[in-house]
């Protein structure tokens, strides 16, 4: 399921929650820093898990809110990292997951605080940060909508 959904309208800008979005085929999320750039296969959408995002929280003792991964879209009883080289749907959209959203440095600075530092940061998310996803429908996607494989 959707649990949140957020869009970043420039490199670096701050993440906008929003109820829907529209997405394109082959070009991601209609407003979104990474819509339409092709040179990197799986950059059209990525997700995150709401589960890993709480045990990140739990464990490390932090408070991080949904849009601090940066991801444009947190899911809720899913396992994302099972979706890599599949087909699945969301509504009437369909993507292909290309590839795990491992963290970068970037991720790691930006989570960064006085109990943990940028490695520590990205070694705690690694295979746990997500998944980088083509769109392969044009469709509307809002919170509450259920992940089909």
């Amino acid at each position: 399921m959707i649990k949140a959904i957020f869009v970043a309208p420039k490199k670096r800008s701050l993440q906008l929650s929003i109820e829907a979005v529209k997405v394109d085929a082959g070009k991601g999320i209609v407003g979104d820093r990474n819509y339409a750039k092709r040179y990197e296969a799986g950059l059209n959408i990525t997700f995150v898990e709401y589960e890993e995002i709480e045990a990140f929280n739990t464990n490390f003792g932090q408070n991080i809110a949904l849009s601090d991964t940066r991801r444009n879209i947190v899911t809720q009883g899913v396992r994302l990292n099972q979706l890599v080289g599949k087909e699945f749907s969301i509504g009437e959209v369909q993507f292909y997951g290309v590839e795990m959203c491992e963290p970068c440095s970037a991720l790691g600075r930006s989570l960064a605080n006085g109990t943990l530092t940028a490695p520590q940061v990205v070694k705690a998310w690694l295979n746990r940060g997500g998944l980088r996803a083509n769109v392969l429908t044009t469709g509307i996607l809002k919170i509450g909508m259920s992940l089909v494989r």
